[in-house]
């Protein structure tokens, strides 16, 4: 009994020690404070040019936007020719591509056990997120998915705080989905994350998102669109009374980060200012952060039947030029028709833009 006595105490005095130790002990997930790039930071600058692939249900409806009440069964893809995708971006000049895995509609591009709007329960069944991933490992070229924070089928409500929970839970969890997907085939280098104005930054779980992909894919480089600003009615007193947006092209250094951690600028569909700022601040302290632009090659983001005026070769390369210069990035847009097939005057459109800009 004595030895038996002995031992608990033993372990009693070892938990208070666990429970003791420094919070700095634990590993923290954030960027350190710098004003010059990160290892993968300059991956990401390197990369410099890629694709914005948008295809969903939006694409059968011709609509940009959609609420989540157009039925699975609308999106009805001849096939899914992820080949011929990942080859055109390749054959472009391009090193990466972003593929749209869920947008505003809550519609998601793969099977996902957490909700019944998706492929599977569609006209083509097809995991798309899936079949890029193999496609990219085929053809090394690196991936990156977009993913709507707002989601209008699953958390209609933005208005109320009460639902926060269990749609934060929703989705994180569906991050975790996605990384285990794609893990089997390649590493992501980028998450994009959209729909944030839905909702007041501090009611995003931001800091759960990056901890989330970052302890399993710290090479993956994080951004929110509209990244720099601060937003009315958070939890800071100094907060301002309305929302402040600092548009990218008004940029300066040391504007506040609105969305903490994060890795990369966004802005979308602008372009950076000359000379452009990389240096911003969050509680005081100063972080690098690129910024990556985001443009069509026609006029919409989704294929749409009357989407038919495309930008010229000497938009694309001035485009192109404002947007890579100073260590930005940008990525084009070229969206897939119904066939599931990109569009032979894309392609064309790229082959020529390649021999405009010089890239190989």
């Amino acid at each position: 009994m004595k030895n038996i006595g002995i031992k608990v105490a033993c372990a009693i005095v070892l938990a208070v020690l666990l429970l003791s130790l420094p919070v700095s002990a634990q590993q923290v997930y954030e960027p350190r404070p710098s004003e010059k790039p990160s290892r993968y930071q300059k991956q990401q600058i390197r990369r410099k040019y890629g694709m914005f692939i948008h295809f969903g249900i939006n694409t059968f409806n011709d609509t940009e936007w959609s609420d989540g009440s157009l039925p699975p069964g609308s999106y009805r893809p001849d096939t899914i020719d992820a080949a011929q995708w990942i080859k055109t971006a390749k054959d472009a000049g391009m090193r990466y591509v972003i593929l749209v895995a869920k947008h505003h509609d809550g519609f998601c591009m793969w099977d996902s056990r957490y909700t019944d709007y998706d492929v599977a329960r569609s006209g083509n069944a097809t995991d798309v997120v899936k079949a890029v991933a193999r496609e990219c490992r085929k053809r090394g070229i690196r991936l990156g998915l977009y993913y709507s924070l707002w989601d209008r089928k699953v958390n209609p409500d933005v208005q109320n705080p009460e639902s926060d929970e269990a749609y934060n839970r929703y989705m994180l969890a569906q991050l975790d989905e996605l990384m285990d997907i794609t893990s089997e085939y390649t590493r992501i280098v980028e998450f994009w994350f959209d729909g944030s104005w839905a909702k007041p930054s501090y009611r995003w779980p931001v800091r759960e998102i990056y901890e989330t992909i970052k302890k399993r894919e710290p090479q993956c480089q994080i951004g929110i669109n509209w990244s720099i600003g601060q937003d009315a009615n958070s939890n800071d007193p100094d907060a301002p009374k309305e929302s402040v947006n600092i548009k990218p092209d008004k940029q300066k250094e040391g504007d506040p980060i609105r969305y903490f951690p994060s890795d990369f600028r966004l802005g979308d569909p602008m372009l950076p200012a000359d000379p452009d700022p990389k240096l911003f601040v969050h509680n005081g302290k100063k972080y690098y952060m690129p910024f990556e632009s985001t443009v069509c090659i026609s006029k919409r983001w989704f294929y749409h039947t009357s989407d038919t005026v495309y930008k010229s070769v000497a938009e694309l390369k001035e485009v192109y030029q404002r947007a890579t210069a100073q260590d930005n990035i940008l990525i084009l847009n070229v969206p897939p028709a119904r066939n599931g097939k990109m569009r032979p005057g894309d392609i064309d459109l790229l082959q020529k833009l390649k021999k405009a800009i010089g890239v190989k």
